[in-house]
């Protein structure tokens, strides 16, 4: 979303509220040194579960080896379910069979209206109430009359049917190599209506097609309905393809295959294409000089003859390829507003009221494609003499991404109005090497919370690239966690999703990964994590001003980080069975990033203070040795410059792996670039100081350090006379 994220984004990422920070580090550190015996615990007195359901009610654990899946009403979405249930379980090792009688496990798959669910429902004296009836179900287990077990899975609609199913396939525990199913009675609805996830394919990574669908299939085993993908200008138009990039741009061709492979999972696609700020790739091009607010600028100018016309030509072809009931037009931080062509106006009328009329006339332009509009809320904050001139049948989304004693203030400008609203928590990836996980915990539980108990009816987790660098492979944790938020009722209990994650995303029972991830949260509470940090060069003034505040942390956030790499690199080789493998190769790379950050300051430091020792005894006979010692650290086949050449080539290698497991190569060799000027930064520094060190041995005098480029030590207490 926002390009000037600084002035938001930025401030929560690198300069969080202190109390906040210590209480999240005391809480991970208490979820660190449980995590495996609560993993344990927890699965040895019931099945990890995530969103957790509303009631349930276990009834024990039983052996599976073979199962049947039967859908007594033949309906074409309920077979689905069930062909998606068969197969993970033939991937959990359990046999599936055509008969009943040969199976120690029946599934049911019912429709609330049937003769054999009324009469189910009835001998358990249960029913569905009104909040159930859209995508509630009711699981039920009994022993049968074979003395196997059998489980009816029962909704009003197919996808109550399918979130039964999701259920149960969180049900089977094969953590002991033996496939089992805990046995439950469940009563599951949903506290909001649309829960969604917003992702960011326009500032860099561009997913490849196998890799949207294996998202959406994520997104549909954790309930979540709805999935918007964020464009600027990657979204192929057939009438206007300029600005679309080759190779990094959605065809019509994959739009209309997306939509249909999610419609199944029962997930709605509602792409977010910016119709008003954020549309700097478009507005580069000569053809939309005239449409611009400034020149090459990234706001589109209301009242321009071809703004309403461009917009009305994406959305129509938009509508015709996602047949959702919403149109997405973005719309927010419209920073440039008023400083180019439509600065008259502005001066003359308010910012406000010209930016509510350009969304009034977007309306009346889409009226005609019978869609309502969701627009980003964030002028609900910056200017909400806006909200009365916004017409009443949009749907504000404000998003806010960070901590808040109360979120109230963001949704009732809009509420107050009689604007429908959603919430758009963040998953605090952006401009990290890795996600925020405290951060994002105590935002998405918040502000949804909030959300629903001021009637927001939809959650939209969102996911930002604005960096071109985010791996959505390391942000399953976060947007799966606004998944459970926006399924489950009131605040999300965050230790509560931590305990349930390694077991439900990765089917990892040993502690590990839970374990791993505490690890990281608390290498992250204690130095900045952030991409400007670990692209910064430790010697320049803002590098040396960085190293500085981090310094005494280092050693305690490496350790963290380290240790997060270990549980890895264990849980990978001793469970083979493991899921989500790429998922958990890109965790490893946060913290290897992470672990990178504090080596880089360390090494740094003593490059410095080795050269000045150095320096400071070379005309001492007697101390040749040790000048030698500290040179040769310096640069050398094992020097402290090749060290860091040689960290960020190990990791250049390792994200360029983990990028292609998800996306296509376009943008890729933008990241590549970086790592490729760092190696050759360490290289030529390791160079000059051997030239100079060769020299020195025959001049006897080494150059000063600033001559070669090395700060002056980091303390003047520096151990020279040893």
């Amino acid at each position: 979303m926002p390009l000037l994220a600084p002035v938001r984004r930025g401030h929560l990422a690198q300069r969080p509220n202190f109390l906040r920070s210590l209480l999240a580090t005391l809480l991970i550190f208490a979820l660190s040194q449980s995590a495996p015996a609560l993993a344990q615990s927890s699965m040895a007195a019931g099945p990890m579960l995530s969103p957790q359901p509303k009631q349930i009610r276990i009834q024990g654990l039983v052996p599976v080896r073979a199962a049947n899946v039967v859908v007594p009403g033949g309906n074409a979405e309920d077979l689905f379910a069930a062909a998606d249930l068969s197969q993970t379980l033939r991937r959990r090792g359990i046999v599936i069979t055509p008969a009943a009688g040969t199976t120690d496990l029946t599934v049911t798959l019912l429709r609330s209206a049937s003769s054999q669910a009324r009469q189910i429902l009835s001998e358990s004296q249960l029913s569905f109430d009104p909040a159930m009836r859209d995508e509630g179900y009711i699981l039920l287990s009994r022993k049968n009359a074979r003395g196997g077990t059998t489980v009816d899975i029962i909704g009003e609609t197919s996808a109550g049917v399918f979130y039964g199913v999701q259920t149960l396939k969180q049900l089977i525990d094969d953590s002991n190599g033996v496939p089992s199913m805990w046995m439950a009675r469940i009563l599951d609805w949903p506290s909001m209506k649309y829960r969604g996830e917003d992702d960011d394919l326009s500032r860099g990574p561009f997913p490849t097609m196998e890799f949207m669908k294996h998202q959406l299939e994520v997104f549909a085993a954790h309930k979540v309905n709805l999935y918007s993908p964020y464009f600027e200008n990657n979204l192929q138009y057939a009438d206007d393809p300029l600005a679309a990039p080759p190779g990094g741009a959605l065809t019509r061709d994959q739009a209309r295959r997306l939509v249909a492979f999610a419609s199944r999972l029962h997930i709605m696609i509602v792409p977010e294409q910016e119709a008003f700020g954020h549309v700097h790739h478009v507005l580069e091009y000569e053809k939309y000089a005239d449409e611009a607010e400034t020149p090459h600028g990234y706001v589109l100018a209301p009242g321009q003859a071809g703004s309403l016309p461009l917009i009305k030509d994406w959305f129509t072809q938009i509508a015709a390829d996602f047949p959702s009931p919403f149109l997405h037009i973005g719309a927010d931080e419209t920073f440039e507003l008023g400083l180019g062509r439509t600065q008259p106006a502005v001066n003359q009328r308010g910012l406000g009221p010209v930016y509510a009329d350009f969304l009034a006339s977007i309306h009346s332009t889409l009226a005609p494609l019978h869609r309502r509009l969701l627009f980003w809320g964030d002028i609900g904050d910056s200017d909400p003499s806006a909200i009365p001139g916004i017409p009443k049948d949009m749907i504000a989304i404000p998003w806010i991404y960070w901590h808040e004693n109360s979120y109230d203030h963001d949704i009732l400008p809009f509420k107050n109005q009689g604007l429908e609203t959603w919430v758009a928590p963040g998953d605090a990836n952006w401009n990290l090497v890795f996600p925020n996980e405290s951060t994002a915990m105590d935002n998405i539980s918040g502000f949804v919370a909030a959300g629903q108990r001021l009637g927001s009816t939809g959650v939209l987790t969102t996911v930002w690239n604005d960096d071109g660098e985010g791996l959505f492979n390391e942000d399953w944790f976060g947007v799966l966690f606004g998944a459970a938020a926006g399924w489950q009722p009131g605040k999300a209990d965050a230790a509560a999703y931590q305990a349930s994650f390694g077991p439900v995303f990765f089917g990892d029972s040993s502690g590990r990964i839970n374990q791993a991830m505490a690890e990281i949260i608390a290498a992250e509470n204690l130095i900045d994590i952030s991409d400007r940090v670990f692209w910064l060069d430790p010697w320049s003034p803002a590098g040396i001003q960085e190293g500085d505040k981090l310094r005494a942390n280092i050693p305690a956030a490496r350790l963290h980080a380290e240790a997060a790499v270990n549980l890895i690199e264990t849980a990978l080789a001793s469970q083979p069975s493991l899921r989500e493998k790429n998922a958990l190769l890109a965790m490893e790379l946060g913290a290897r990033r992470i672990d990178f950050i504090g080596l880089k300051f360390q090494l740094s430091d003593e490059i410095r203070n080795g050269y000045a020792q150095a320096y400071a005894l070379q005309k001492d006979p007697s101390k040749r040795r040790i000048v030698g010692n500290a040179l040769d650290e310096i640069s050398s086949n094992n020097g402290k410059c090749q060290d860091l050449r040689d960290g960020y080539s190990l990791l250049k290698t390792l994200y360029r792996q983990t990028w292609l497991t998800e996306n296509r190569p376009y943008w890729l060799d933008n990241v590549m670039v970086r790592y490729d000027l760092r190696i050759q930064l360490w290289q030529q520094r390791g160079e000059q100081i051997s030239a100079a060190m060769d020299e020195a041995y025959q001049t006897h005098h080494l150059p000063a350090a600033s001559t070669l480029g090395i700060p002056g030590p980091v303390s003047s207490s520096t151990e020279t006379q040893k």
